[in-house]
């Protein structure tokens, strides 16, 4: 299987935290004009979080994502190097797998975690994160401001770390650098 170059492939947490708080379709139409893939380990964490929250399994049932089954000795070698420096136990697997996909296929990845992060930079992988993914549909004007702080709250609700706390949204993309004020419409003046 070959992942297009203009792909998003996500790790778990965003889509797991998506869908728990009930946001997936939100990001089925930030995503639409780009296919969306998860490696078969993101689909085995995502299905082993479905048995602790059900809404989570709606990951496995989108049409909109497809499954990576990664068999290719490419793809199996670049995982196993990505698993050196990230897997503790069985932990990190998810991010092994998007970040070979993202070296492989030289597609943008969507990851929260530093430490992946990190290593995705290092290795000139494209990349992205929730909080940048929301500032670009406030840009592009597919979200507005006030929706997406709802949505980033809740994703907080539900105990997704972001890099801010309830209602640091604006703080946090001003500060950052990520929107400006005009940016951010109206009312954040």
């Amino acid at each position: 299987m070959i992942v297009p170059d203009d792909a998003l492939v996500f790790d778990t947490g965003p889509l797991r935290h998506f869908a728990a708080q009930g946001w997936l379709g939100v990001l089925r139409f930030l995503t639409r004009d780009r296919p969306v893939y998860i490696p078969d380990v993101v689909a085995f964490e995502i299905e082993e979080a479905a048995g602790h929250i059900s809404a989570v399994r709606g990951v496995l049932e989108a049409d909109w994502i497809q499954i990576y089954r990664g068999f290719e000795p490419d793809y199996l070698e670049t995982f196993a190097g990505y698993r050196d420096r990230l897997v503790v136990g069985s932990k990190n697997r998810g991010e092994c797998g998007v970040l070979a996909i993202g070296k492989l296929y030289g597609c943008e990845v969507v990851i929260d975690d530093a430490t992946a992060s990190t290593i995705a930079e290092e290795h000139s992988i494209k990349l992205t994160a929730t909080v940048p993914l929301l500032c670009d549909a406030i840009r592009a004007k597919k979200l507005t401001t006030i929706m997406v702080e709802d949505l980033v709250d809740s994703l907080l609700e539900g105990e997704y770390f972001l890099p801010f706390g309830r209602g640091g949204f604006r703080q946090h993309v001003i500060t950052n650098g990520l929107l400006d004020y005009e940016e951010l419409g109206p009312s954040a003046q």
